[in-house]
């Protein structure tokens, strides 16, 4: 990268902000159809199919906010707003339930897609509006490995989160059931429990009452994910608040640069 690049105030902020959107999203899109498969009972199909609100949430923010900022040349504002938005979906993501109704899921994730919509774009504008005309292709393939990177990083953490809070609410509902119910608990083979963490169909094949521990451990395992996935985020929020907001380059700018690169070109 151009050393030019990490001397730029909003490269480093945006690359920042990147990386914490890629964690938040895929933290988002990994997470919730996972609840949706797990806790819900849908399959892969249409855990994917009810994750259409939050597609709807990007893309409705997404053009929303392209238009506003033509027409009023400002972009600072959105990636606060969708940093504070996305905040608070995730945060509400943590009153899930197992018997929580789908259109409650769906305001969350229309949330959640908002704050993306709201943010992801603008920053590439804000980007693209503050770097040299000869840096903007690498600042924004650079913008965009940052947010990959972001995601990598958010998958692997809030997987690795889930993986050690469900061995720890598996073993305490189990023994908790053991307690109150021994009838229930001892028609199950502890073996089961560890197999269930890799292989989620077993869950069915479990009595009533030991499917209904499994299924609170799976849930109080995803709201620690989501408490985690929250503050994560929420930095974001104040990382946008130090953007600095330049006027937006006109049709002009981008026509003398273009003229300034043929005549460098032909010299």
């Amino acid at each position: 990268l151009p050393l030019s690049l990490f001397k730029n105030h909003t490269f480093s902020l945006t690359s920042a902000l990147g990386f914490i959107i890629g964690a938040g999203m895929f933290g988002a899109i990994v997470m919730l159809p996972l609840y949706m498969q797990v806790v819900k009972g849908y399959s892969a199909t249409d855990a994917g199919l009810k994750l259409i609100p939050l597609m709807l949430g990007i893309v409705s923010t997404s053009i929303m906010s392209g238009k506003l900022i033509t027409k009023h040349g400002h972009y600072k504002r959105y990636p606060i707003m969708g940093t504070a938005i996305m905040t608070i979906g995730i945060l509400l993501m943590y009153r899930l339930e197992i018997d929580t109704p789908y259109w409650q899921i769906s305001i969350y994730a229309i949330m959640v897609g908002a704050g993306l919509g709201l943010s992801m774009q603008t920053i590439v504008i804000a980007l693209q509006n503050s770097v040299e005309f000869k840096d903007m292709g690498v600042a924004t393939s650079s913008n965009t490995f940052f947010r990959s990177l972001g995601s990598v990083f958010g998958t692997a953490l809030f997987g690795a989160i889930l993986t050690n809070r469900l061995s720890h609410y598996l073993a305490s509902n189990f023994a908790e059931l053991a307690s109150k119910n021994p009838a229930a608990a001892s028609a199950v083979d502890p073996t089961q429990l560890a197999a269930i963490q890799n292989n989620t169909s077993l869950i069915k094949t479990l009595p009533a009452q030991v499917q209904t521990a499994v299924l609170d451990a799976f849930v109080h395992s995803f709201h620690i994910v989501f408490l985690v996935a929250a503050p994560v985020v929420a930095l974001g929020f104040f990382v946008a608040l130090f953007l600095r907001e330049t006027p937006l380059r006109t049709s002009e700018d981008y026509a003398a640069a273009r003229n300034d690169s043929a005549g460098e070109a032909l010299g």
